[in-house]
Parts: structure tokens; sequence; C-alpha cells
């Protein structure tokens, strides 16, 4: 991506992360360019895969579903994509990584009570392939974003 971005692009997700609402003109007028412009450059970095969507943030919480878990993985080896795939579509998970260390994959789901927790984690323990699972429970949330704060980052850019 380097090359193809630069301040302005970075000032516009700047923008964007703060309230994805904005219209063209507000984000234009604050960054003194024209709406022409911000269009132009959203498109790009639509295009380059540098925002994939505009969704809202939503407070889970709010809806019920404040039990949070993070739970290791370990499967047999050559079948860690697959298993992964099953895991990522489930509707409580937000979110499936590999990692390094004990475990091939770490998963992050939310769940509305225990009963829905307790059979996720026996759902994915008895997958075929799954060599173990561990499950720690969120005590208490103390940032939770999908978004980096690039404004700080990027100081030279104010």
């Amino acid at each position: 991506m380097e090359g193809r971005i630069d301040d302005l692009d970075v000032k516009i997700l700047v923008e964007l992360q703060e309230d994805a609402r904005k219209s063209l003109r507000e984000i234009a007028e604050k960054l003194g360019v024209a709406e022409g412009t911000v269009y132009n450059r959203i498109n790009k970095l639509r295009k380059y895969g540098v925002i994939e969507k505009f969704i809202p943030i939503v407070n889970y919480s709010e809806l019920g579903f404040d039990l949070i878990a993070l739970i290791g993985v370990t499967a047999k080896g050559g079948h860690l994509v697959e298993i992964e795939e099953t895991i990522a579509d489930e509707p409580n998970v937000t979110a499936v990584y590999d990692v390094t260390g004990e475990y091939d994959m770490v998963v992050v789901a939310k769940f509305n009570d225990r009963e829905s927790l307790n059979g996720f984690v026996k759902r994915v323990a008895g997958l075929e392939h799954v060599i173990k699972t561990y499950t720690m429970l969120v005590l208490n949330v103390v940032k939770e974003t999908h978004s980096i704060d690039l404004s700080r980052l990027y100081e030279e850019i104010k």
C-alpha cells in the first residue's frame, strides 16, 4: 500500500473512523479540499481494500451479549483451515486468529448466557480433528475496538 496512500488519505480515514456517516462535504470542509477529492479518495481506498465496509459499532452488551469468551483451540495438522472455517461460520464468533504458542487458533465469541456458551464450547470440542480447547471468560472489558487510532499513530498529519 505504501506509495498509493498519502497523508490526505490517512486524514480522511481518521474522519471516517470518528464517524463514517459524515458527509463528503463535512470531511472536505474540515480538511480544506474539494468534495470530489474526498469522494475519489474514498473510492480509491475501497478499491485498494483499505476500506472494506462501512458498518455501525454495536454495543452487544446492550443487546444481552455481555458474556465474552476467548477460546484457545488445538487441532490436528492439516485440518486447521477446515476447523477455522467451521468455527468462523458460527453466529456468535467475532474473530478467529491463527496464533503461535500452545494453541493453533484463538476464537473470540459473545454470548447472552452460560448455556449458549456451554453449547458452543461443546460443539467446538466435539469437532473432528479438534484435540483440545481452553476457554477463558472476560471479566471486564477495558478496551474493545476494531480500529487503531490513526490520528495518534500518524501525528505528522495534523
